[in-house]
């Protein structure tokens, strides 16, 4: 894939990570989100390829697309931890 590619996929899956991720997650910068995307993207190719997945197929391979909205998803919840901007109760 491509560098724009990775980048429109970055910001696709950034966006969805942040949906999914648990929690209030609204006040980390847009740029952020974007740029846990595209890490999570990265991430999350290198991840699936390391267990095993081939990305050999003939259409979408959903599994590893899942896997990068599940890095992009952590790697949220670790920028809005470090930032210190989550603003979910912590009870």
């Amino acid at each position: 894939m491509s560098i724009i590619g990775v980048i429109i996929a970055g910001i696709i899956i950034g966006l969805l990570g942040k949906f999914v991720a648990p929690g209030d997650k609204d006040n980390i910068p847009i740029w952020l989100t974007l740029l846990c995307g595209i890490g999570g993207v990265i991430l999350g190719w290198y991840i699936y390829s390391a267990f095993g997945g081939s990305g050999d197929t003939s259409g979408v391979d959903w599994v590893r697309w899942i896997v990068a909205i599940v890095t992009a998803a952590v790697l949220v919840v670790i920028a809005s931890t470090v930032t210190g901007r989550n603003t979910s109760d912590r009870h």
